[in-house]
């Protein structure tokens, strides 16, 4: 995928997400701002997984310390996370 937007970014997490760590709920209900760490959505194991997807699909390298807290708590903060790597 070349330069995507921020929407592109948010599908893919969203996407994620629901298929692969809340199949059973509802896909409204997964908003910009939920929290995923925090709230107990991502565990380790699907955080490492969705790190990979990231990787893969954006050809972004993320380093340990980016895996936090603050850069994973939320859809709207992994798309600004992605974004910085793409250098915007």
């Amino acid at each position: 995928m070349v330069d995507p937007s921020d929407n592109d970014i948010r599908e893919v997490v969203h996407g994620y997400l629901v298929s692969q760590v809340l199949p059973t709920d509802d896909p409204a209900s997964l908003t910009d701002e939920t929290a995923l760490l925090t709230g107990g959505i991502l565990d380790s194991i699907a955080t490492l997984q969705l790190v990979v997807l990231l990787e893969d699909k954006f050809d972004v390298s993320l380093a340990a310390h980016e895996v936090s807290v603050d850069n994973f708590d939320s859809i709207a903060a992994i798309v600004r996370l992605v974004g910085t790597k793409l250098g915007r």
